[in-house]
This record gives structure tokens, C-alpha cells and sequence, in this order.
């Protein structure tokens, strides 16, 4: 899995309402949050998304933007979207996965996606990366929010 002080690639993703998306530019003032959960059908992954939604107007008036990546097609990527309304820009990959791009592969034989969490700076700079096979462990919310909290200064809530 991509690594904290690396430089995150500039992926070029695809959003839920087909459009093409360069996930770099989705940086907020200070950062970006990305989650990348293992299915949309994942109790677990959709625990954590709705612990983000229920974090939005923190991470937003602190200056970070929140993506949140699924492994479906657009069709599904976007169903999901609607039913959960989740208010977070939701993405696919454009070829592959968007999970296989940042290192979170499928183990166990193949059969179970990673999932993962990563906050970028508004620089490019992977500051936190959290992977797992199991899903309980993809999102530290702990180990995330004092990642946030050693960015540069801004608002805070």
C-alpha cells in the first residue's frame, strides 16, 4: 500500500455520475481524506462512511475535503451514493480499481478487497496510510484525526 511521506499519484478515477475525476484536484485547503472501502455491501465500510458524513462539517470548517472510493461499477457506485446520501464525492477507478492503484489488493485467494484510509496534504503528501484485509481495521479514526491535526494550521471546530 502506498506509504505516509510518499507523494500520492495523481490517479485518474471516474465519479459516480460517469465523469472523469483527477483525485488530487478533489484537495481541500489543507488536505484530503480518502477512504477506499473493501464493498459497498461491507457493514463495517459503511460504519466508517457514515462516521466521516457525521464528521463533515468538522473536516470541512479544518479544511479537508473527504472521497470515498468503492470497488463497483458506476452504476452500483452511484445507487449506493443515493440510498446512503452520502455528500462525499464517491469514485471508481477508470481502469482497475481505484484500490489497486494506492496498493490495496484482493487477499485471502483473491476473494477480499482491502480497504484503506488516506489523508493527503494540500501538497501532494500521503501524511497518514491505514490498509487492511480485515475491514474493522481499514479506518483508525484516532491514528486519522491527529494525523489532521499535525497539518498545517487552519480553522479549527
Amino acid at each position: 500500500m502506498i506509504t505516509a511521506g510518499t507523494r500520492m499519484p495523481n490517479l485518474e478515477l471516474q465519479s459516480s455520475t460517469g465523469e472523469p475525476v483527477r483525485l488530487l484536484d478533489h484537495l481541500g485547503e489543507r488536505g484530503m481524506v480518502a477512504f477506499f472501502m473493501r464493498t459497498t455491501t461491507c457493514p463495517v465500510c459503511n460504519a466508517h462512511v457514515r462516521d466521516l458524513v457525521g464528521r463533515a462539517g468538522e473536516l470541512s470548517a479544518r479544511g479537508i475535503s473527504v472521497l470515498i472510493a468503492v470497488p463497483e461499477d458506476r452504476d452500483e457506485a452511484a445507487a449506493w451514493k443515493d440510498r446512503r446520501r452520502v455528500p462525499f464525492p464517491v469514485v471508481t477507478g477508470a481502469d482497475g480499481t481505484a484500490h489497486e492503484a494506492v496498493g490495496l489488493t484482493k487477499r485471502v485467494f483473491g476473494s477480499m478487497q482491502q480497504s484503506g484510509t488516506v489523508l493527503v496534504d494540500a501538497a501532494g503528501l500521503v501524511r497518514h496510510a491505514h490498509g487492511s484485509t480485515l475491514p474493522t481495521a481499514g479506518y483508525d479514526r484516532r491514528a486519522l484525526l491527529a494525523a489532521i491535526d499535525e497539518l498545517a494550521p487552519a480553522a479549527r471546530v
